[in-house]
């Protein structure tokens, strides 16, 4: 782990920084299937609404530039999926390789575990995306499916690779309190 490494919580001032490490992974990656960049400002709602939900969003600084973040957003939007949770954790390109993305996730199923949700997903793009993959496995992420070719991003065919990490006992309990506050049926 890089020494000077800080991860605190996401804020509004962050919008830029979030706004261009999205950016290169929607022009460039298959992390995302998003291909037009948002900017500052959508980034800024997108954060916004997440904790607005009582979800955690973590940034790693490097250097006082912001390097990474990492957070966990609702599954899906009806009410039968309030107590699972997605998690998206994102690098720069000039900061990848430095173990970023376990720092940074490492709190988010924490944060999640303490929210009583019962199970975080991951929905890798790309199953050739050995690093994500690699890094859910190693928080404790059990690989659950390939879905191939559902996305079409860089002039290719694209899988989506789910991986589940269960929490507070999963599905072998019924949970206990309301699950994340969401909308539809």
């Amino acid at each position: 782990m890089d020494e000077g490494l800080i991860l605190r919580a996401a804020t509004a001032g962050d919008a830029e920084a979030l706004a261009a490490i999205y950016g290169d992974a929607c022009l460039h990656g298959s992390g995302t299937f998003e291909e037009v960049p948002p900017g500052a400002a959508a980034m800024a709602e997108r954060l916004e609404a997440i904790l607005a939900k009582g979800l955690p969003y973590y940034v790693a600084e490097l250097d006082g530039r912001v390097a990474g973040y990492a957070y966990a957003s609702p599954f899906r939007p009806r009410t039968g999926y309030r107590y699972t949770a997605e998690d998206s954790v994102y690098i720069a390109p000039w900061a990848k390789g430095r173990r970023l993305g376990k720092a940074l996730l490492t709190p988010v199923i924490a944060d999640c575990q303490r929210l009583g949700l019962r199970q975080l997903m991951a929905v890798i793009g790309g199953s050739e995306n050995a690093a994500s993959i690699a890094l859910h496995r190693s928080l404790g992420f059990e690989l659950k499916g390939v879905m191939p070719g559902v996305g079409f991003k860089l002039g290719r065919w694209m899988d989506i690779v789910m991986m589940v990490k269960p929490l507070n006992g999963g599905t072998e309990t019924l949970p206990e309190g309301p699950g994340l506050p969401l909308g539809g049926g």
